[in-house]
């Protein structure tokens, strides 16, 4: 008779490439039973959609039809939870590579879409915040990359406090209240009001290392929430992030609308595709008569959309609610209704991410 023990022992001599222990060690095995000549369990990964899957799930199932008696292996794949996979890549112990960072190896990121604003004040970070919110309702796994270096309010808005803790691997990102991974300069300072006075070089070589050196895992989408202008910081992104597009932000003030239109063209100008236009703070709405003001001005997205030769995605109101949840960090209780639609509208259309083009102009 085998028993559970035994096919521990088998499965302790299978190593997971990537994490540099076993499947054992790691946490990987579950459900073991036994019943005569047969063997099932359920082989738990860090993801579904990770590259070595079958290999591991062969070796598996190799090492425990090496044990007498057994003659017939049924393995069950499931995907472990935040806890079970933070606590495996803590556990881990890769070999070392000179190449590109194991964390940037390891990460599956379909999709990458960068905010962009080409000014400040528009609610750049607030779109970012409410998109990634919306594709979290949708049911994709969402990550946030706070590129905005000297400007970082990510984790006020969704009430992330502490610092990241680190693996073998990279660093492991916070996670929201709706399981949102999140990571920011604010997050590894001393204090949330401490400063960051960098150059230019210094800030471009964070961008590169949230990118790089952050365990993201799996994730069907992150957005980047970029500084705005067109200068360092999002050069960066643009040259050294697998992009599917740019989501441009605007207001309705005439001069908004000619700043965003420098950012689309250093978009195009790099060959990244302009996936819409989203008008924000377009109009409010007073809460005891449902009338609508145009507070800044009637709106200029139709026609700042219609020059850019892209989407409208939509005009978004003026909201008191959304001032008091971001400042209270529950931006995500915010039903942003008409987030759904764009939402549903990038996932639909968005490219997968591809390397980016190098510059050479």
């Amino acid at each position: 008779m085998i028993t559970e023990s035994q096919v521990k022992q088998a499965l302790s001599q299978v190593l997971d490439p990537q994490l540099g222990r076993d499947l054992v060690e790691l946490g990987m095995i579950k459900q073991i039973e036994t019943e005569g000549e047969l063997v099932t369990f359920t082989l738990a990964l860090t993801t579904l959609t990770t590259p070595i899957r079958d290999q591991l799930r062969s070796e598996a199932e190799a090492a425990v039809l090496s044990l007498d008696g057994v003659n017939s292996v049924q393995i069950e794949l499931a995907e472990m939870s935040a806890e079970e996979r933070q606590e495996a890549l803590s556990k881990a112990r890769p070999a070392k590579d000179t190449g590109a960072p194991l964390a940037e190896k390891l990460n599956d990121v379909s999709h990458v879409v960068a905010v962009m604003s080409g000014k400040g004040g528009v609610g750049k970070s607030l779109v970012s915040s409410l998109l990634a919110v919306a594709l979290r309702r949708q049911g994709q796994d969402v990550g946030v990359l706070d590129a905005d270096i000297t400007g970082p309010s990510i984790p006020k808005m969704f009430g992330i406090n502490g610092h990241p803790s680190a693996s073998p691997l990279g660093v492991l990102p916070m996670e929201s209240s709706l399981g949102i991974k999140i990571m920011s300069i604010n997050l590894l300072l001393p204090s949330e009001d401490d400063a960051v006075i960098w150059r230019g070089p210094l800030i471009s070589g964070a961008i590169k290392q949230f990118w790089q050196e952050v365990v993201w895992g799996h994730l069907d989408t992150l957005v980047v929430d970029l500084p705005p202008g067109t200068s360092d910081a999002s050069l960066t992104v643009m040259q050294s992030v697998p992009l599917s597009g740019v989501v441009l932000v605007t207001s309705p003030q005439d001069l908004a609308g000619m700043v965003v239109r420098k950012a689309a063209k250093m978009a195009q100008h790099l060959d990244i595709p302009i996936l819409g236009l989203i008008e924000n703070m377009s109009y409010f709405v007073a809460p005891d008569t449902a009338q609508r003001y145009d507070i800044f001005g009637p709106s200029h997205a139709a026609d700042t959309a219609s020059q850019l030769g892209v989407a409208l995605l939509g005009e978004l109101p003026l909201d008191r609610q959304i001032a008091e949840l971001s400042d209270r960090g529950r931006i995500e209780e915010y039903p942003a209704e008409a987030f759904t639609p764009i939402a549903q509208t990038l996932i639909n259309t968005m490219p997968a991410a591809k390397e980016p083009p190098p510059l050479n102009h």
